[in-house]
């Protein structure tokens, strides 16, 4: 059987500082917070960037190239970027860090949803930056845009600049739009698909839900697909431990979940790690080292 790859998922760009201390919200955080996870055990991390003064998401390709670059100089870790950006950023905010990056592997989001995390406000009586509130409540009057021009946009791109997408999957008509481009001639299998559960707007963290994306990847691209599976809030390493079982990666992280169980919040990303990888090897599973995860991800 095929070792399992964790991911994590540093940042992200939903969580705001006022949700946790812990939280990496300055890029030199966000590095130190990246070579952390690959210690602990992660073959790949999901990188997005926030600004220096006060932790706000942010697609400046600068910032985003400065911290690959440093994860790149402390440890051999297989660096995927974001092209979902932020809420609201433009295509071309969220694709401008790829070629500047060119890092290994960058987000593909395979379609478009109501991307809603509104209720985060309600939660927080004295938010420490005054964009916190806007930024959140703002997600409840826009969708998270992606579109058949839009994807074919990101993929040629990504192709140009020797990055591998990695469609993120949010709901199951998502893989009909991966299969599209595949008959077109755009994509070239092994594809690597996240599915991404327990978004509002999006399909449930359930087992059953996971189930049924699986199931509707093998019936649309066969074996022609690499998968692992994130999970946002509580139900994370349930749905992800369902994910390895099944033969699926791991991606755990403080972009999805802030907490390690329940009522305790995670101090690091390698907190979530660590967790998972227990779980593997209690599994009877081994983890891939990054070259691994490359001989998995990018097999021909």
């Amino acid at each position: 059987m095929k070792k399992t790859i964790i991911t994590a998922a540093i940042t992200g760009a939903v969580h705001i500082p006022s949700m946790s201390e812990y939280l990496p919200v300055t890029p030199q955080q966000i590095i130190d917070e990246a070579v952390a996870a690959y210690e602990a055990g992660a073959a790949v991390v999901h990188i997005h960037a926030r600004k220096e003064e006060n932790g706000e998401p942010t697609g400046d390709p600068k910032i985003m190239k400065s911290i690959v670059e440093e994860i790149r100089k402390r440890c051999k870790v297989v660096i995927g970027i974001t092209t979902g950006g932020a809420i609201g950023m433009s295509s071309e905010e969220r694709l401008a860090a790829v070629p500047s990056c060119k890092a290994e592997l960058a987000s593909c989001n395979a379609g478009s949803v109501n991307f809603c995390f509104s209720s985060i406000a309600d939660k927080i009586k004295e938010p420490k930056y005054d964009w916190e509130i806007p930024f959140v409540k703002n997600t409840y009057n826009l969708p998270f845009v992606n579109t058949f021009q839009g994807i074919e946009d990101y993929i040629k791109v990504m192709g140009e600049n020797g990055t591998k997408p990695e469609f993120e999957v949010y709901e199951v008509g998502m893989i009909n739009n991966i299969a599209y481009f595949m008959k077109k001639g755009l994509l070239k299998g092994p594809v690597y698909i996240q599915f991404v559960l327990g978004i509002m707007g999006g399909l449930p963290a359930t087992v059953d839900n996971l189930l049924f994306l699986y199931n509707t990847a093998k019936k649309q691209l066969g074996d022609n697909f690499v998968w692992s599976c994130a999970a946002a809030g509580k139900d994370q390493f349930d749905i992800v431990t369902t994910a390895v079982i099944l033969g699926g990666n791991a991606r755990v992280g403080m972009e999805d979940n802030l907490y390690i169980e329940k009522g305790k919040l995670a101090k690091s990303n390698a907190d979530g790690v660590k967790k998972i990888k227990e779980i593997i090897e209690l599994l009877g599973k081994e983890i891939a080292t990054s070259d691994e995860a490359r001989e998995i991800l990018f097999a021909k």
